[in-house]
């Protein structure tokens, strides 16, 4: 696991301050396109029921994003389905690049948190969830 990935598993685990978390990524100058397709992916496998990605917990981190609800990413994920929201966000211009990332690892962090508590509460074979 990269270090990328390490770091977006720690914000989401509250191992790392969301917002300190964010910042690192956002200075690490990562790849936006890999960044995006490691948060896409790590969102999708996170949803408890992969064939309903209007789980309760998705629906919750959408609308408890910590930026105005107006914002683009916000308002893509709120108009469209799911995967076509997704393939918006990833055409969004550079300026949208930081509130994309907020939101999607915002996602990602509530959605992995219902996951640990339901499906992985008990013990799981995920090595990135004992992260130190």
């Amino acid at each position: 696991m990269n270090q990328q990935k390490i770091l977006i598993n720690k914000i989401a685990q509250d191992k790392l301050d969301f917002d300190l978390g964010l910042q690192l990524l956002l200075e690490e100058k990562n790849n936006f396109k890999e960044l995006f397709t490691t948060l896409q992916n790590y969102i999708f496998n996170s949803i408890p029921n992969k064939t309903h990605y209007n789980s309760e917990a998705y629906q919750t981190a959408i609308d408890t994003i910590p930026l105005k609800p107006t914002y683009t990413p916000i308002v893509i994920l709120k108009t469209f389905p799911t995967k076509i929201a997704f393939n918006k966000l990833a055409s969004l211009p550079e300026n949208e690049n930081e509130k994309t990332v907020t939101t999607l690892l915002w996602i990602f962090k509530i959605t992995d948190t219902e996951r640990r508590n339901t499906e992985c509460k008990n013990g799981c074979g995920h090595f990135w969830h004992e992260l130190e």
